[in-house]
């Protein structure tokens, strides 16, 4: 270890990180090798030297707040008598800002990420854990331009999978300083860990190789595999419906993901042939009215002559999914509310259908890619929940549409209202 004034111990490859003042960096570091303690040291340094600002954001309040009492607790080592950190809510919304002001006037902010916080300031930036950011594409697109005039940036974070804007970034031909720490490169550097004793307790090569070897693996995160997805792909599945005429007599379910300015409205529509359910048809609503959505809807039901009907009643939904089910009955149509318990119901049944070979889809790259874009995420309080990014082509609205017209086709689903421990 390199001892640094004031009496601040670093390994080699934090020393590295905090004594190279290029203005574009990016790191990728292994899971508990230090780095949101060489990130903060490094930006209480430079406040210090240079009374610069500098915005700190991360990917939720918890984790920002963790940064901040790192950089508060750099201060103390420096000796100075910065401020406590002040909890007040940022631009009228309910989002937190962590502030401290150092005796130079410098300041240090520490935000949760997300587009809206990310825009606004004039300073140095800190993207902590980048990957795991949400919406990463569109916050970084909202976050270069306040380094415009002369500020820092730094972009660290463990790998999570491929579809994100730090693998991206990281993996890009650009003029970042680039720093690399994986599991091996930080033990030989000193730190103080077993490695043999640390993959046995894990259990699991793609976690390994992922959190501690810093490789980006793709099929790592990806809740539904591009080989699973390819084994369900059929060209008799229907991408498209013609609603000009009846479709076949049978057991016809769907499930609606509803959205309205930010995502799509999706209608999946299965048919039960045997023991294998069939895609014919999705129906995409873009930006579309409620009052609309609920005329699509409701053709398509009775189109189908469905028997049941699940839709999302979460937020926006929740009047539209009303009045469906009032005018197709309680028992036709059955609002489902996205809470932690029902997404993950929703998810391990859909997987459950793609490893019995039990759904057909179409062949459809924008659907492929959707598909393939929800993640499996353990958080760090060791809570799953199910996400993807949300981008030009929606929010896997596609999956979550056909996740619930699988749990119509299931009458022994969760039933919506019901928190599930």
């Amino acid at each position: 270890m390199i001892e640094t004034a004031p009496a601040i111990k670093l390994y080699d490859y934090q020393h590295r990180w905090v004594g190279d003042g290029s203005r574009f960096k990016k790191g990728c570091w292994c899971r508990q090798s230090g780095k949101s303690f060489a990130v903060s040291l490094e930006a209480v340094d430079d406040a210090v030297s240079t009374g610069a600002d500098w915005v700190l954001l991360s990917a939720g309040e918890r984790q920002s707040k963790e940064l901040m009492e790192k950089a508060l607790r750099h201060t103390e080592a420096y000796g100075m008598a910065a401020a406590d950190l002040r909890e007040d809510f940022f631009a009228d919304t309910e989002t937190r800002q962590l502030s401290m002001r150092l005796p130079n006037r410098a300041r240090l902010i520490g935000l949760p990420a997300n587009p809206d916080t990310a825009r606004g300031f004039s300073a140095n930036v800190i993207l902590d854990e980048f990957a795991f950011h949400r919406d990463s594409y569109k916050i970084w697109a909202a976050l270069f331009p306040i380094i415009s005039r002369g500020y820092k940036i730094r972009v660290v974070s463990t790998p999570q999978g491929r579809n994100n804007q730090f693998y991206k970034l990281f993996t890009g031909d650009n003029d970042y300083s680039r720093h690399f720490t994986d599991i091996y490169t930080a033990v030989a550097e000193g730190l103080p860990v077993d490695v043999d004793q640390l993959r046995a307790g894990l259990d699991d090569p793609d976690a390994w190789a992922q959190e501690y070897e810093c490789q980006f693996i793709d099929e790592a995160s990806s809740f539904l595999t591009y080989e699973l997805i390819g084994q369900a792909e059929s060209d008799q599945a229907l991408a498209v419906p013609n609603l000009g005429k009846p479709l076949d007599a049978g057991e016809y379910y769907l499930g609606v993901d509803i959205g309205r300015k930010h995502d799509l409205t999706v209608v999946w529509i299965l048919q039960k042939l045997g023991d294998v359910y069939w895609t014919k048809g999705l129906i995409i609503l873009d930006k579309m009215p409620f009052h609309q959505q609920h005329e699509a809807i409701s053709a398509a039901i009775r189109l189908t002559g469905a028997r049941r009907v699940c839709i999302d009643s979460t937020g926006l939904g929740a009047q539209l999914a009303e009045d469906l089910q009032r005018a197709f009955g309680t028992f036709r149509v059955e609002p489902v509310q996205f809470t932690n318990a029902i997404k993950s119901d929703l998810a391990m049944r859909t997987l459950r259908n793609f490893q019995d070979h039990r759904i057909r889809i179409p062949v459809d790259a924008k659907l492929r890619e959707d598909l393939h874009s929800v993640k499996k995420v353990v958080t760090a309080a060791g809570n799953i929940r199910f996400d993807a990014e949300r981008t030009a082509d929606g929010h896997a609205d596609r999956f979550w549409a056909m996740a619930l017209a699988l749990m119509a086709t299931d009458q022994g689903a969760i039933k919506p209202g019901i928190e599930w421990l």
